[in-house]
C-alpha cells in the first residue's frame, strides 16, 4: 500500500470539485479520474446517511464478499453509464475505449496478490479503470491517482485509516453562487436543504482540516476563479507534484476543454462567472441562505459579504 499514492477532492454539490478535477486532469504526473469516482457501496449506512447519497461515501464491503462482487458494488454511476449506454450519458462525446468485462478481469487479477480489504479493493479500482483505459494519454510520468466524489470528506478518518499518506483536498464556495448554480440541476435540491447541508459538509471540512494538518486541506473556488495560476501552484504544493503551465486550462484526458460542463454546472471558472450565478438569486433566497448559513462559517471563508454582489 505504500506504493500507492492517493488524492481525493472533496465539495459540496456545485462548490467547484469537477472543476478542479479537471483542472488537475493536464498534469503529466497524475492518474485523474475520468468522471466523478463515486465509490461508495450499498452497505454505507451509519447517521449520516439520511442526508447524503451512499455513491459518494467511502466504501464499505461484506465480510463474506468476493471480489468479483466486490468490483460490481462500487457505485461509479457515471463511467458505468458511459460505457454500458454511451447515447444516455451526459458525456457522450467524451472519447473514452474501454472494455467493461476487461476493466473487471483487470481488478480481479490484481487482487489476486493482495488481501481482500477495502485499501486493497480501492487501490485496484483505481488501477484496473486506468491499466484498461485503451486511448488514455499516457505520459510516463504518471505516478498519483486523484478521485474526486462529492462530499467524500466527511468520511475522512476513514481514508486516511485506509491510506495515512493520501490527501483530502476540500474545495469551498460561497453558497449563494453554488445554490444558483445547483438550481440549474434536473432535480435540485430545495434551498433549505441546500444551505443546511453545505454548513454540514463544511462543518465536518474544518474538524478535519484540524485533526488532521498533514492530510486534509481546504482551498476556496473564488481563489482559483482570482488567479489560477497562483491557486493551482498551491495545489501541487499540496499534492508535491511540480507545476506545469497546462494547469491553467480545464482538460479531459489531458485535452483542453472549452467549458467546464457537463462535468457539473460551472462552465467557466472566473470572477464573472462566480458574481452571475449569485446575482441570478432573488433578494429574498440571498437573504434565506444567509440566515441558514451558519455566520461563523460564511465569516471563516470570507464570505460574510458576498450576498451584497450585485
Amino acid at each position: 500500500m505504500n506504493n500507492f499514492e492517493l488524492i481525493m477532492i472533496s465539495a459540496m454539490y456545485e462548490n467547484g470539485g469537477n472543476t478542479l478535477q479537471r483542472y488537475l486532469d493536464g498534469h503529466p504526473a497524475l492518474y485523474v479520474y475520468p468522471f466523478e469516482s463515486q465509490l461508495g457501496t450499498k452497505f454505507c449506512i451509519d447517521n449520516l446517511s439520511s442526508l447524503f447519497p451512499y455513491k459518494y461515501r467511502w466504501p464499505e464491503f461484506p465480510l463474506n464478499g468476493t471480489v468479483e462482487e466486490d468490483f460490481e458494488l462500487f457505485f461509479d454511476e457515471e463511467l458505468k453509464t458511459r460505457i454500458r449506454f454511451p447515447l444516455s450519458s451526459k458525456f457522450k462525446d467524451a472519447n473514452i475505449e474501454m472494455d467493461e468485462k476487461e476493466r473487471k478481469s483487470v481488478f480481479i487479477e490484481l487482487m489476486k496478490s493482495k488481501k481482500r480489504e477495502r485499501a486493497s479493493l480501492i487501490e485496484a479500482f483505481f488501477q484496473s479503470t486506468f491499466k484498461s483505459w485503451k486511448n488514455f494519454n499516457y505520459t510516463g510520468k504518471e505516478r498519483v491517482y486523484v478521485g474526486y466524489s462529492p462530499i467524500v470528506g466527511i468520511d475522512a478518518p476513514k481514508i486516511f485509516n485506509d491510506f495515512p499518506n493520501a490527501k483530502v483536498i476540500h474545495v469551498v464556495r460561497n453558497p449563494y453562487s453554488a445554490y444558483a448554480d445547483t438550481k440549474k440541476r434536473p432535480f435540485p435540491l430545495s434551498l433549505d436543504r441546500y444551505a443546511q447541508i453545505w454548513n454540514i459538509v463544511q462543518y465536518y471540512a474544518l474538524i478535519y482540516k484540524r485533526k488532521f494538518p498533514k492530510n486534509f486541506y481546504i482551498i476556496r473556488y473564488e481563489d482559483l476563479c482570482e488567479n489560477v495560476e497562483k491557486f493551482m501552484k498551491k495545489v501541487c504544493d499540496i499534492i508535491r507534484v511540480d507545476y506545469y503551465e497546462e494547469l491553467t486550462k480545464p482538460c479531459w484526458n489531458r485535452k483542453r476543454l472549452n467549458t467546464i460542463y457537463p462535468w457539473g454546472t460551472i462552465r467557466i471558472a472566473d470572477v464573472e462567472s462566480n458574481k452571475k450565478s449569485l446575482n441570478e438569486l432573488s433578494v429574498a433566497e440571498r437573504k434565506e441562505i444567509r440566515s441558514i448559513c451558519y455566520q461563523g462559517f460564511l465569516e471563516e471563508f470570507g464570505y460574510e459579504t458576498y450576498d451584497k454582489f450585485i
